[in-house]
């Protein structure tokens, strides 16, 4: 299986392709990463250096790939954060010319706006662009409980209204949607939900809450979830699977004390994950 992922990347830490490639190699994915930023380390830190690419370069790594005549061995295109509403074309872009080679090529776009804590933290346009041109283009939507809201301008404080809301982007295109870090009126204090709807149905994995505040992980479940997906093409098992993974690898840094996940210590969690948690339609 090859994955194209096209998201930012940090020199430090794990957050983005150097969230996401990682575990999605581990799994036996051969990945081809082309960055849309290029920091030191992320930016819940408060500081950070390094730049932003255009989309021309966006343009030029693809291109590049294309070139090799490989694009109809990709299996599937994985985005994140974006970094510039252009960068955005440019990886649609990506994603044609993958299924122009392969139609049947996955696109699965983490829609990355913002979150509860912080609220929108992109630049402006990128919002827009997600809603208005990635959001019909993907076949895999992965976002947040907060996203979800945004991209919908629905509510999702119960599970009845998640649940429309997932509907409700399902009918815009995409035809599974997994919705992270749900707290709905009925999960309790301790716990935290993952929601993934596809066909018409709606599955829950529930799983103990953290004490736990890190960057990256949202990437990771992304790249999980994509390659469970691609390989069973079942939502509910891929909901399992991505939500025994993170849960491990979470469990793992909370009891290191690390501020960064630790993709790497934890790797053993994304094969065999140490604990599993059950798969309900709901």
């Amino acid at each position: 299986m090859n994955v194209l992922s096209i998201q930012s990347h940090v020199a430090y830490g794990h957050v983005g392709n150097a969230s996401a490639v990682f575990p999605m190699q581990r799994l036996g994915v051969e990945v081809w990463p082309v960055h849309t930023v290029q920091f030191s380390n992320h930016t819940g830190y408060g500081a950070w250096r390094g730049p932003v690419f255009d989309a021309a370069m966006i343009r030029a790594v693809v291109q590049g790939i294309g070139e090799r005549g490989v694009l109809s061995t990709c299996d599937a295109v994985l985005s994140g954060y974006m970094g510039s509403a252009e960068i955005g074309a440019a990886i649609l872009e990506a994603v044609d010319a993958v299924r122009a080679a392969n139609p049947g090529a996955l696109y699965c776009c983490d829609p990355v706006i913002g979150d509860v804590e912080e609220g929108v933290y992109v630049r402006p346009g990128i919002e827009a662009f997600l809603r208005e041109r990635a959001v019909p283009a993907a076949d895999i939507l992965t976002p947040n409980q907060f996203e979800l809201g945004l991209l919908t301008g629905l509510p999702s404080v119960t599970l009845a209204e998640a649940a429309a809301a997932i509907a409700a982007l399902q009918a815009r295109g995409p035809r599974v949607v997994l919705v992270t870090s749900a707290l709905c009126t009925d999960t309790p204090s301790d716990s935290i939900d993952l929601l993934a709807g596809s066909e018409g149905r709606v599955f829950r994995v529930r799983t103990p809450r953290l004490a736990i505040a890190v960057n990256g992980a949202g990437d990771c479940i992304a790249a999980l979830f994509l390659v469970h997906y691609a390989r069973t093409r079942s939502a509910e098992a891929a909901l399992g699977a991505a939500a025994a993974s993170i849960y491990g690898l979470l469990k793992r840094t909370a009891e290191a004390g690390s501020r960064e996940i630790l993709t790497v210590a934890a790797q053993e969690e994304y094969v065999n994950p140490s604990a599993r948690f059950p798969v309900e339609a709901v």
